[in-house]
């Protein structure tokens, strides 16, 4: 795994310049990918199947996390992997965007629950280093080191995807606020692993009509500066179908003093810097999910025995037909969900704000459906082993499922890619991908794709607004199957042929399906 996420890094157009600028040559960046590999194999692995079977619970109102969580976390921090791409001058190693995200996909294999304290922490970590002088020099640092932690505080019981209905409040008291309601969703909302948890809150400070533009950003910490309650209560935490070593809280606060990031009414604007994070996150735990599937499958494949002649002995499963298809469709999952967090990474380290915005609805909602689809496909290759608790793959394939659901929802992200990427942008995403492949990528099914895309984009511009939401959804995965075709040449071209040519054999029926969905959503293809 580890070998192979590093010679897709190194393809990845952009990054040897961004390596070069922090002092990076292949030999460090190998060492570094390596340790990786090694914690996630020795402790995050087995930490994880622990986690899943003892879940979290609430002890005196407080979240008992599974054994062996607040001693990692704290070994995290002090290894320096929680906030690695942040600034040394505020508690990080400085490493690019797009390393962090290749070292952190064996952790997310490993270990997707536990890591979602890491991603939010990071994620707001970089919010206050870029919005809040005066606290970030506090914070960061504690934060970097595992000694406090933060959660994103968005979704209410009635305001999920529509932020605009959020009701939580927050008054001014002298030169501070008071924070007062109820937030939903919050993953590690609270936990045992850190002395300080903040959270990055969205509360209303205008007018209800006002929508989104009536609401502030607050950092609100469980405990004020002298150590005092702050009148953060844990409700509950909920029963999910997966990651059960991860407590999803719904936390109440009671007039909680608040520290105010950035301007009023800017809340949701200032909240995007750790929306992005933990967006590109999502996509490298479902991209870590695949590689560990493909880990995981073709290891048993090759151990297991069934089949052959009778007069001899059985034969490693590996080398049936049938099961070297799903193992090769496995592991092209996972090499081009691979390749696409390290596009997006690569991008987002460059500041590369159009390209970024394009890539990463992709990147968020595909690589989260390509691991369910890794996940259950790996049961299907381990067979009845494989729905069985002795073997891992049906615990990923739960914890996969979330991938698509949270920070925003596959729908939400369809009309982002539409409606903000090719028409409010005007495509400018696209137009920077496509002279990106035309650059690299010779004649085939990712460039024959790509003039199919952009002969759609313009229909779907032409198209009524109703029909155009109809159509949101078959027009990112449209985008998909042109974006991870181009992706898959690319891969190919390293010498993994037999996964990407299946792969690549497919590609113009998944865009032709999506096309249909497209055209039928736009009214152009008759009810039947």
């Amino acid at each position: 795994m580890i070998e192979t996420i590093g010679k897709l890094l190194w393809a990845t157009p952009g990054w040897a310049a961004q390596a070069d600028g922090a002092g990076l040559d292949e030999a460090s960046v190998a060492q570094v990918l390596e340790e990786a590999g090694k914690l996630a194999r020795d402790v995050l692995e087995p930490l994880a199947k622990v986690a899943d079977e003892a879940g979290c619970r609430v002890e005196a109102g407080r979240v008992k996390t599974p054994a062996g969580y607040p001693e990692t976390y704290r070994r995290l921090g002090a290894d320096g992997w929680i906030t690695a791409d942040l600034d040394p001058d505020l508690g990080g190693m400085g490493l690019p965007v797009a390393l962090h995200v290749a070292a952190s996909l064996p952790f997310e294999g490993a270990a997707l629950p536990f890591m979602m304290a890491l991603g939010s922490t990071r994620a707001g970590a970089h919010c206050l280093a870029e919005h809040a002088p005066g606290l970030r020099e506090v914070w960061c640092p504690k934060l970097a080191e595992g000694e406090w932690s933060l959660t994103i505080c968005i979704s209410e019981p009635d305001a999920g995807s529509d932020v605009g209905r959020i009701r939580t409040k927050a008054a001014p008291d002298g030169d501070a606020w008071r924070l007062s309601g109820t937030k939903c969703w919050i993953s590690f909302g609270d936990h045992d692993m850190a002395a300080r948890i903040g959270h990055l809150a969205l509360a209303r400070t205008g007018t209800a009509e006002e929508g989104t533009r009536g609401l502030s950003l607050f950092l609100v910490p469980n405990l004020t500066d002298d150590g005092a309650d702050n009148g953060v209560r844990v409700e509950r935490i909920e029963e999910k179908l997966g990651l059960h070593g991860s407590p999803t809280c719904v936390l109440r606060f009671e007039e909680s003093q608040a520290v105010m990031i950035g301007e009023p009414g800017r809340g949701l604007a200032q909240l995007f810097t750790m929306i992005e994070l933990m967006r590109l996150q999502v996509g490298s735990q479902g991209a870590g999910v695949s590689l560990r599937c493909n880990e995981l499958a073709r290891g048993y494949a090759a151990d297991r025995k069934q089949g052959g002649k009778p007069s001899e002995a059985p034969v490693p499963i590996d080398t049936h037909p049938d099961v070297q298809r799903m193992l090769d469709s496995i592991e092209a999952q996972a090499l081009v969900s691979t390749a696409m967090m390290l596009e997006a990474a690569v991008a987002v380290g460059a500041k590369r704000t159009d390209y970024a915005a394009f890539l990463l609805p992709l990147a968020k909602t595909f690589c989260g459906e390509g691991a369910q689809e890794a996940a259950s496909t790996t049961i299907q290759v381990l067979g009845g082993a494989g729905y069985t608790r002795e073997w891992p793959a049906e615990r990923l394939y739960r914890d996969a499922r979330i991938c698509t659901i949270y920070e925003g929802t596959t729908g939400m992200q369809g009309q982002d890619f539409l409606f903000r990427r090719l028409l409010k942008d005007e495509g400018a995403g696209l137009a920077t991908f496509a002279e990106a492949m035309r650059t690299e990528l010779s004649p085939g099914v990712g460039l024959e794709l790509l003039s199919r895309l952009e002969a759609l984009s313009e229909t779907v511009r032409a198209g009524a607004p109703g029909g155009q939401m109809a159509a949101a959804d078959g027009f990112l995965r449209a985008g998909w199957a042109c974006v991870s075709a181009c992706l898959a040449e690319r891969v190919k071209a390293l010498g993994f042929e037999a996964p990407m040519a299946q792969y690549l054999a497919l590609a113009p029926a998944r865009f032709a399906l999506a096309e249909a969905q497209v055209m039928h959503g736009l009214g152009e293809v008759p009810n039947s």
